[in-house]
């Protein structure tokens, strides 16, 4: 079956407590200093009485999908056969919806175990044209996230960073066959995609944190639920205390005369 014997008799092993705490432990420290590398994040741990090394923690952040804002080596890093496309967005003003739509990937910790989120986001009004949750790194989910955004429109630059999963093919053709202008973020620059970070610190600390989701399904049920709170009702102070529906259908009514759903679609893979 061109099968090797380790491939086939391999049983996945569960996550120990300790290790699942440790994950939990520099998601949550992330998401509020996304500058701290390896040394700092292994200063913070052993602060809270473990005692682990920097491999032990480099190991972890690449698990998690974690990357400090300077350069690193990391398996978001895209391959050698993927194209990586310049920045776009320095000096442009952004005026109105489908102007710039931007994606992201976030570690998204579970009671049994992790997955991975991706979102695709309106710049001009925050709002969330796409999510799904995945329970692998693979490009699939990222490409489905795509497929449904465009659904709703298309806009003019599509700015990531350079992960294999945004800078793959598959993604990448979608783009430039809707001639979508192709935008990434500089190496370790995580505040080239500043409003898709400032979305995922709101989602983790007013949903993720607080209901402890233990599988994959409970959280995409419970995210579900956020998204069309996020996207409906909760107010923005850099919108005027409006919500991103309203200023992305309103805006949009008036530019086209078109209505687009209030909320994104949510696929689990």
């Amino acid at each position: 079956m061109g099968l090797n014997r380790a491939s086939y008799y391999y049983v996945p092993v569960l996550l120990s407590t300790e290790t699942t705490t440790l994950m939990q432990l520099l998601d949550q420290q992330y998401t509020a200093t996304p500058f701290y590398g390896v040394k700092k994040m292994t200063h913070f741990l052993r602060e809270q009485g473990y005692a682990v090394g920097k491999d032990r923690v480099r190991t972890l952040l690449r698990k998690m999908g974690l990357e400090a804002i300077y350069p690193r080596r990391s398996f978001s890093q895209g391959g050698a056969e993927h194209k990586v496309y310049p920045y776009l967005l320095r000096e442009v003003v952004i005026t109105q919806p489908n102007q710039v739509w931007s994606a992201d990937i976030t570690y998204v910790r579970l009671q049994q175990g992790f997955g991975y989120l991706v979102a695709i986001l309106d710049w001009y009004s925050r709002y969330v044209l796409s999510w799904v949750l995945s329970h692998t790194l693979e490009s699939d989910f990222c490409v489905q996230a795509l497929q449904t955004a465009l659904g709703y429109g298309q806009p003019a630059i599509f700015n990531t960073d350079q992960g294999k999963q945004f800078s793959s093919a598959p993604f990448t053709e979608i783009l430039l066959g809707k001639e979508i202008a192709i935008s990434m973020d500089s190496r370790g620059r995580v505040f080239d995609n500043i409003f898709v970070e400032r979305l995922w610190r709101t989602v983790k600390y007013e949903d993720i944190y607080l209901k402890g989701y233990e599988t994959l399904l409970q959280a995409e049920q419970g995210l579900k639920a956020y998204f069309q709170f996020y996207n409906t009702e909760r107010y923005h102070q850099a919108l005027r205390y409006r919500t991103p529906w309203s200023v992305y259908q309103n805006i949009l009514n008036r530019l086209d005369g078109k209505r687009i759903p209030a909320c994104g679609d949510a696929l689990s893979i």
